[in-house]
C-alpha cells in the first residue's frame, strides 16, 4: 500500500493506492462509519460490507436525482447518523457523487470518504470534491466542491467489472492523456484494454499516474477558475446528448472527445485528430452518434461552462497539451449544424 496525503483548501485527503477494503476500518470504525453503495456492488461483495451499517440504492445515471438523495437523508436519520457519522461511498462515480453531495449538506456537513470501483471512480470520478446530482437531462446541475478524507484503492474490485464499465472508464484515461500527457498517450497506443485488464501492475500504475494527473490540476485550481476547465475535454457536448440518449458517461465523453478534436483541427490546427479518433476506437469506444444538433444545443445553453454569450470550450493544439478556447454560442451552434 502507497499513500499519498495532498491539502486542498480547507482539507487534507489521503489517498491509499494498493489497498485493500479491510483497510477502511483502520480508517474509521463501524460504529461511526455508513457506507453507501448499490445493489450490484451490495450483492457481489456481501462478505465485505458484513456488520457495516450500509445504505444501498439502485444501480445507474437515472437514480444520480434529488428523490434517490432524500431517501438517503432518511435512512440516515432512522440509523441515528450525527455529525460524527463518516460517510464511506463505496462505487462508481453514481456513488461517490450522491455521496459526497449528501455528505456536504447532511447537518450541514459531516465527514466522507469513497472506495471508488470502477476505472472511471478511480481516475477521474472520485477525485477532486466535485458532488452532485442531474436534474432531468441536465448533468450535475445540483451540487457543491467539498474534498472527502479519503480515497482507498482495492483494485481486486476491478475483477467483476464488466468489459463496458472498463471501456467507460479508459475514456477518461484517454482524456488526461490529450489534454497532459503525450508519453502516457503513446503508451496507451502502445498496449491495449485486454493488456491492463490482465497485468496488474500495468494497471495499478496507469490509475496512480492518472490520478495524480487529476489531482495536480485541481491542487492548483480546486473551484474551477482556471486550468480545472481543461478537464472537460469532451464534457460539453458530451454532458449534452448523454442523458438525452441514454448513452455512458465514457461512450459520451468519447464522442465529445472525437468532435473537439476535430473542432481543434479547424480552429486551432491540430493535426493528431485522427490518433485520438483511432485511440478511442482501439478501446472500444465510440466516435460518431446521430443526434439533434437543436436539442443538444438547447441542453447545452443550461451548462455550468456558459458565461452569458460564450462558452469555454477545451480544444487540443496538440497530443498533451489542452488548452481553453471562449467560443462564442452562435459559433458552437453553427458547428454543431455541420455534426
Amino acid at each position: 500500500m502507497q499513500k499519498k496525503t495532498f491539502s486542498f483548501s480547507t482539507k487534507q485527503t489521503a489517498f491509499y493506492f494498493d489497498a485493500e477494503f479491510a483497510h477502511l476500518e483502520k480508517l474509521v470504525s463501524k460504529e461511526k462509519a455508513v457506507i453507501v453503495t448499490d445493489e450490484h456492488l451490495f450483492t457481489a461483495h456481501k462478505r465485505k460490507l458484513k456488520g457495516w451499517n450500509t445504505i444501498v440504492l439502485k444501480p445507474g445515471e437515472q437514480f444520480k436525482v434529488q428523490q434517490t438523495v432524500d431517501m438517503v437523508i432518511d435512512q440516515l436519520l432512522a440509523l441515528g447518523a450525527d455529525r460524527q457519522t463518516v460517510l464511506v461511498g463505496f462505487g462508481g462515480g453514481v456513488i461517490t457523487d450522491i455521496t459526497g453531495y449528501v455528505a456536504g449538506i447532511y447537518m450541514r456537513g459531516i465527514e466522507v470518504g469513497f472506495i471508488p470501483t470502477s476505472v472511471l471512480a478511480m481516475v477521474d470520478a472520485a477525485i477532486g470534491g466535485k458532488n452532485g446530482i442531474d436534474v432531468g437531462v441536465y448533468k450535475n446541475m445540483v451540487g457543491l466542491i467539498r474534498q472527502p478524507s479519503f480515497l482507498l484503492y482495492d483494485y481486486s474490485l476491478l475483477k467483476t467489472l464488466p468489459l463496458a464499465e472498463w471501456q467507460n472508464g479508459f475514456a477518461e484515461v484517454i482524456k488526461h492523456a490529450c489534454i497532459k500527457d503525450a508519453a502516457m498517450f503513446e503508451e496507451l497506443q502502445n498496449n491495449t484494454l485486454a493488456k491492463y485488464r490482465r497485468d496488474k501492475d500495468l494497471l495499478a500504475k496507469l490509475i496512480q499516474r492518472n490520478a495524480l494527473i487529476k489531482i495536480k490540476v485541481v491542487l492548483k485550481d480546486e473551484f474551477e477558475k482556471a486550468d480545472r476547465k481543461l478537464l472537460n475535454f469532451g464534457h460539453t457536448l458530451g454532458h449534452a446528448i448523454e442523458n438525452m440518449y441514454e448513452l455512458s458517461h465514457g461512450q459520451a465523453i468519447s464522442i465529445g472527445m472525437t468532435y473537439a478534436s476535430v473542432m481543434s483541427q479547424h480552429l486551432k490546427f491540430f493535426k493528431g485528430a485522427d490518433q485520438v479518433v483511432a485511440l478511442l476506437t482501439k478501446y472500444g469506444l465510440p466516435t460518431v452518434v446521430s443526434f439533434d444538433a437543436k436539442k443538444a444545443f438547447k441542453v447545452l445553453m443550461k451548462d455550468k461552462k456558459k458565461e452569458n454569450v460564450s462558452i469555454n470550450y477545451i480544444l487540443l493544439e496538440k497530443i498533451g497539451k489542452g488548452v481553453i478556447q471562449p467560443l462564442l454560442l452562435v459559433q458552437i451552434q453553427d458547428i454543431f449544424k455541420k455534426f
